[in-house]
């Protein structure tokens, strides 16, 4: 007599598992007669359980071992024996080979047809295990990431090239610039589309006697993407470069500086472009200004989310919130000045007042406020810009730099005449910007008088929280940093090991470091007095300003970031 195989019922599963009641269960059936949605879903949206509850019932209900994917890393050979777009299509992540077959990880074994599809597909046996799905789908976007640079990249992807035109914006497909999708074609969309997934701010690609390396900035530091690809690559990738930037593809003798903007799953991207000569060919940076992902990440750029310790914030508000002045911002390219000013607009912005701002280019757009693209081909820099702003009965104005006299003069002019300016300028501290103005031929009384602060601004890449583990720093290496070890017997160090949330780099993310000058009645009188360096730093001391250096050691001590990484951002003074 055949006895016919009875499976548990995934309700009953999570009632014995006490993961939900048996009024709760009651509920969800009651819903399903109204509903075409599967129990597990109506438990999810109900907040009912967690994904990994559900894929833990599941398991047990089809006689499959449950796995944790929490720190699972792709394997690359495994990966290479996969079809292009496989793991996207049918929705699983390859584990390991066992023998013949493939151990797979999927999130919904219930779909029969597609899981026998993928098996013919694959071409192997396939063994299964349950995972949940929220860590399914980071694994996704990793293991595409990771090898999409060279390799084939999914058919429904298509990046969008939108050129501006008269009438507005044009958008040109793929298709509508080669007929065929020419594998140099993919390997640039590829690229940009990994670059865009692992928070990338430039893609440099360099020409050298092994081949053409691609490598990306992340938290302000390089890291290769790709091993070398073959030299005879490197003619077609700068010049696909060329037609997307609008640049001359004949002209290989000169720098060339484009820009081109980019759409992609309903998001516009702009990326600048600067293709450069060099001993073996030519090489070409690629700025990424991703306003969505920038807004996303800073929540609303506020001075909070930059990371800046409480007690600076304090005190830069206040600045801020002066009717009139010059709040002046200070740092190396890359340093997040531009980002501080944005913050700083975004607070103080309550649409009582006009807030112009003129911007090389606008990185972020800051809703209510006018904001001019600085465009040196048509003639419109900044000086030109900044006196028609001036004509536009601004209040708070902001100029993304001051790179010559011309536009240091009328910045200095418009504080002096009742406007509150924001801007930046390149220098290494709070004291070298005072030369800088000199310099400029700014008269050191009027750059004074209109001088509200100057804070000048480093960033630190902060320790990646999943991966960091404790360590015990000798006394010797403190002192060797300027640092008392008396002051951390109590404090508690951390290195990162680096793991896939963090492309392996031990860190994600930066935060703001910064050393912030409040001018008062005494350092202006020393200014003018032209003082010392030495006196302005002790005047400044006693005035409340925390150097950068210091400020760097309190986030150390604060457990946000290594020793390391603050030796090389800061120096000992």
């Amino acid at each position: 007599m055949n006895k016919t195989f009875k499976r548990k019922k995934l309700g009953d599963i999570l009632v014995d598992n006490q993961t939900i009641t048996p009024e709760q269960l009651t509920f969800v059936i009651d819903k399903l007669k109204s509903t075409s949605e599967r129990f597990g879903a109506i438990c999810l949206n109900e907040g009912l359980i967690t994904d990994a509850d559900l894929a833990r019932a599941l398991a047990e209900q089809f006689g499959l071992e449950y796995i944790d994917l929490q720190d699972f890393k792709h394997d690359e050979t495994v990966l290479e024996l996969l079809p292009p777009d496989a793991m996207q299509r049918f929705h699983f992540v390859p584990l390991e080979l066992l023998g013949d077959a493939l151990v797979v990880a999927i999130s919904d074994p219930t779909d029969v047809l597609k899981l026998d599809e993928m098996e013919l597909l694959l071409d192997r046996p396939v063994i299964l295990k349950i995972a949940p799905e929220s860590q399914i789908l980071i694994l996704l976007k990793k293991g595409e990431g990771a090898r999409s640079v060279l390799k084939e990249v999914s058919e429904d992807f298509m990046l969008q090239l939108v050129t501006e035109t008269e009438k507005g914006e044009e958008v040109l497909s793929v298709e509508k610039i080669s007929a065929d999708t020419s594998p140099i074609i993919k390997l640039v969309n590829s690229t940009i589309l990994d670059a865009l997934n692992r928070r990338t701010s430039d893609i440099h690609i360099e020409t050298t006697q092994e081949g053409v390396i691609i490598k990306y900035r992340i938290d302000g530091v390089l890291y290769k993407a790709t091993e070398p690809i073959d030299l005879h690559f490197q003619g077609p990738i700068i010049s696909r470069l060329k037609v997307m930037s609008e640049l001359d593809i004949s002209e290989r003798r000169i720098p060339q500086d484009g820009r081109f903007k980019v759409r992609i799953n309903g998001k516009s991207i702009d990326f600048r472009v600067s293709i450069m000569p060099s001993a073996f060919g030519e090489d070409a940076v690629i700025r990424i200004l991703d306003k969505e992902s920038i807004a996303t990440d800073l929540k609303g750029l506020t001075l909070e989310t930059l990371g800046m310790d409480s007690r600076e914030i304090k005190r830069f508000r206040k600045m801020i919130k002066e009717p009139y002045g010059m709040v002046l911002v200070t740092g190396p390219t890359g340093s997040g000045k531009t980002t501080t000013l944005y913050g700083a607009l975004t607070e103080i912005h309550s649409g009582e007042e006009k807030i112009i701002t003129i911007e090389d280019p606008v990185e972020y757009v800051l809703r209510g406020i006018v904001q001019i693209p600085v465009n040196e081909k048509k003639g419109l820099t900044f000086a030109r810009g900044l006196r028609s702003i001036l004509r536009h009965d601004p209040d708070k104005i902001m100029v993304g730099e001051i790179r010559d006299p011309e536009t240091a003069q009328i910045a200095v002019q418009s504080a002096l005449t009742g406007h509150l300016v924001f801007t930046t300028v390149h220098a290494n501290n709070v004291f070298d910007v005072i030369g800088r103005f000199t310099h400029m031929g700014i008269d050191p009384y009027n750059f004074v008088a209109c001088l509200n602060c100057v804070m000048a601004q480093r960033l630190v890449r902060k320790i990646c929280p999943k991966c960091k583990y404790p360590v015990v720093i000798p006394d010797e290496k403190l002192i060797e940093s300027a640092i008392d070890p008396e002051r951390c017997r109590n404090v508690t160090f951390y290195e990162a090991k680096g793991c896939d949330d963090c492309n392996g780099t031990g860190y994600r993310g930066r935060s703001a470091i910064v050393e912030l000058l409040d001018l008062n009645d005494e350092i202006r009188e020393l200014i003018i007095a032209k003082a010392s360096a030495i006196q302005l730093k002790k005047a400044a001391k006693e005035a409340g300003t925390v150097f950068l250096r210091e400020s760097a050691v309190e986030k150390v001590l604060a457990g946000d970031t290594t020793l390391r990484e603050i030796n090389r951002v800061t120096f000992v003074e």
